[in-house]
């Protein structure tokens, strides 16, 4: 017999046909149909919300309400029933708000009797009555007649606490949507904010468009990609790690503004800012450069938060964002000399560079060029400390294979990553239209591969050709929908804002939620 054990609020249940209450609640099930009601019920029309009537009539006064005898039809889930006598009052739960209902058996007739009685907490139920009052003054739908439209067969956990198991809550998202209310308005809030994304690219000019999710070669960042087989084709493909180069062939193409909100996937660790598939916004801009896309990463931004907070000015996790005005520009190399106490001058000698990460004490296996060297030092001591926003700018062309040179410093590039609260939200840069300085970037990451970096780009010899025939100046960017969705927010992991994030598979043994050992944070 399958067994599923979760610890609610330190208090173990189980969830299986010897539970009491399951048992219970099918008994109900069975005696609901043997009375001819079915309590899983069809279409339900005339449906009106909750929080409508809330919102219309919450302010009316109780005489007004009962002169007028207004009637509604209701829908939604009970989430609480206190039972006395002959008589209940439960509260309903819709997508929209809540409101109070009250049941007597001598209101109903003979069906919505049968109901009453065989009624749960977690139940699905479709409600006719009036609207009036209660003593405390709270609105109420006093019930003529019920219907079932979803019997629970679990129950829901316990009321005052909510779900409070990490593990849990990730797993069971609709137990955690049920549960805890708060939930819903975060993914309400993700939608928002892409909407408005969408809503203020397509102002700018920019088309929407759809690019493959599964590559001949992964490409568009530096990851390892998850393998997948064709049959028909007899071909090993690779998930999206990035749309970039597909969205760059668009522009070669002639289109001149295109984005996509893609999802990707990266075979990587997880934590409170990774999930191994997640959502990217990328678009890009024909005949600009970088210097461009921050001054429209500000007005987009500044565009977001107005239209989900209503204001530009907002904390996340004790610290405060302020995405007014125009945003703080540093150089990488400037962010690393003035943390380090170190020279720009010096920062260009790798034996400097070397002694410098001894001193600091940092690890550095198999590092041995310069581009990775200041990699290191920026992501060890700078990147966390970074609340911004800041636009940090001209990042090592060795680090940035798909960017191009800047005329003036060609060992550097026409390249920003935008952090906020320490981490990385945005990377954006002039994109690399020489196919000529293309191939030797795609020869160096090569190497570097065969050097053990399964991270590193690999030879793309399609897109190669597609520059051969010649894209205009270009700019793009991708943005983290997640982390700007945590943002906010104000959430402090990434499975949060993610309605079903990666989880280990439980086992048929396992005895807790908990078991994977997977951080829920």
């Amino acid at each position: 017999m399958s067994r599923f054990t979760n610890d609610l609020n330190g208090s173990t249940l189980l969830l299986d046909t010897e539970n009491t209450q399951v048992a219970q609640r099918a008994k109900k099930v069975k005696a609901l149909r043997e009375s001819g009601i079915e309590p899983y019920g069809s279409r339900f029309e005339g449906k009106v919300s909750l929080g409508g009537i809330v919102e219309k009539y919450d302010d009316m006064p109780k005489e007004t309400l009962e002169a007028e005898m207004i009637a509604s039809k209701i829908a939604g889930r009970v989430i609480s029933l206190r039972r006395f006598g002959k008589a209940a009052f439960a509260h309903l739960r819709d997508a929209s708000g809540q409101l109070q209902v009250y049941l007597k058996k001598n209101l109903l007739d003979e069906q919505s009797v049968t109901i009453f009685e065989k009624l749960d907490i977690g139940d699905t139920l479709g409600v006719e009555g009036r609207l009036f009052r209660t003593k405390t003054d709270e609105l109420t739908l006093e019930a003529a007649s019920l219907c079932f439209l979803s019997k629970s067969l679990h129950p829901l956990p316990e009321k005052w606490h909510g779900l409070t198991d990490i593990a849990l809550r990730y797993r069971m998202r609709y137990l955690d949507l049920i549960a805890n209310p708060e939930v819903k308005k975060v993914f309400e809030t993700r939608s928002k904010i892409i909407n408005t994304i969408r809503q203020f690219l397509t102002e700018k000019g920019f088309l929407e468009v759809e690019t493959p999710m599964m590559h001949p070669i992964p490409g568009g960042a530096a990851a390892r990609p998850f393998v997948t087989h064709h049959n028909t084709l007899g071909l090993d493909l690779f998930l999206r790690i990035a749309p970039e180069l597909y969205l760059k062939r668009l522009i070669v193409g002639g289109f001149e503004r295109v984005f996509e909100i893609n999802r990707n996937f990266r075979n990587e660790g997880i934590s409170t800012i990774h999930n191994p598939e997640f959502t990217m916004l990328e678009f890009y801009m024909a005949y600009a450069d970088y210097k461009v896309m921050m001054t429209l990463t500000e007005e987009l931004f500044a565009r977001i938060a107005l239209e989900t907070l209503g204001k530009l000015e907002f904390e996340y996790q004790g610290q405060k964002i302020d995405f007014a005005g125009s945003w703080q520009r540093l150089s990488y190399a400037d962010a690393i000399s003035e943390h380090y106490q170190i020279s720009v001058e010096d920062l260009n000698d790798i034996k400097q560079v070397e002694a410098l990460i001894q001193r600091s004490g940092i690890s550095s296996e198999k590092i041995d060029t310069l581009g990775k060297m200041w990699e290191l030092l920026f992501e060890t001591g700078i990147e966390p400390a970074l609340v911004g926003p800041v636009f940090i700018t001209d990042y090592p062309t060795e680090i940035s294979p798909l960017a191009k040179r800047r005329p003036d410093a060609p060992h550097l590039t026409e390249r920003f990553e935008l952090f906020i609260a320490g981490r990385e939200i945005a990377n954006a840069f002039s994109e690399l239209n020489d196919p000529e300085d293309q191939r030797g970037r795609f020869e160096a990451q090569g190497a570097a591969r065969d050097a053990g970096d399964d991270e590193a780009h690999q030879m793309d010899e399609d897109y190669l050709s597609a520059l051969e025939y010649g894209m205009p100046p270009t700019a793009g960017e991708g943005i983290g929908i997640d982390r700007l969705v945590m943002l906010l927010t104000n959430q402090s992991s990434i499975r949060d804002v993610i309605l079903f994030p990666q989880m280990r598979p439980l086992t048929a043994t396992a005895t807790s939620a908990n078991s994977e050992n997977i951080p829920a944070n």
